[in-house]
């Protein structure tokens, strides 16, 4: 089966929070992605709220629950009591943990599994125990993942950005691409599933799921958000199922 897609939400919020004003909705187009055959959406509340806001999660959450029921929501940060409060309150399907910093203008870089270790296993516990599917960003390092299966996470969401950044250079992109799917065989042969993120797009995501054809998620916010601004929410979102292989 292919990667299924979640539809990250924050580039729309950051849109609509340039004013005071409720458009774009966030809600709205991400019933538009859902109605159009996207699995999922994503969304990473930071504490600035400065893309997605704490009260747009209820609303996503009634979203998926009365007219999507098979979707999924994913609902990814940094692991303070106020971002694990605010999962345990809206319940989302999968949980994804990243080492940001809050001020970081957005995911860079994966998780030490090894020295986070004791930081991370009583949390991904405490969400297990509620739940929630727990996914730990990662980046390309084959060596890290039987660390990342010990702090007891069911996936790795690989850090997909230094190979979405080569977009320009096919050699580079090829040694990036293959490094992603030597840790993906390793996460597998662990008992991880997979998910992937950050900078895919419809050119770079084939090659990706060619080589990793187990892939469980994409999860894709600011390149599909690019593109629904010349072929629009529901035509991305079928642009890139093509993509994943649907």
């Amino acid at each position: 089966m292919p990667a299924k897609l979640s539809v990250n939400l924050n580039a729309v919020a950051m849109l609509r929070n340039r004013r005071d004003l409720p458009w774009p909705s966030v809600t709205g187009l991400g019933r538009i992605a859902l109605a159009a055959g996207a699995h999922g959406l994503t969304v990473h509340p930071r504490p600035d709220e400065r893309h997605t806001r704490y009260s747009d999660l209820p609303e996503i959450r009634a979203l998926i629950d009365d007219e999507f029921p098979g979707a999924e929501f994913n609902i990814e940060g940094y692991p303070t009591e106020d971002f694990l409060a605010l999962v345990e309150k809206n319940q989302p399907e999968q949980v994804t943990l990243v080492p940001d910093d809050p001020a970081q203008a957005t995911s860079d870089h994966g998780w030490n599994f090894v020295a986070q270790a004791a930081f991370l296993t009583p949390i991904v516990k405490r969400l297990k125990k509620g739940g929630f599917r727990v996914s730990l960003f990662s980046d390309a390092d084959p060596d890290a993942v039987s660390a990342a299966r010990d702090t007891g996470a069911d996936r790795i969401e690989l850090y997909t950005g230094p190979y979405g950044g080569c977009h320009s250079y096919s050699a580079k992109a090829a040694k990036e691409l293959e490094r992603l799917g030597k840790t993906a065989d390793a996460a597998f042969a662990a008992g991880l599933g997979v998910n992937a993120g950050h900078d895919l797009t419809v050119k770079n995501l084939p090659p990706l799921a060619k080589r990793i054809p187990a892939l469980a998620e994409v999860s894709i916010g600011h390149g599909l958000t690019a593109d629904a601004l010349e072929y629009g929410m529901a035509g991305t979102v079928g642009r890139f199922l093509k993509a994943c292989g649907w």
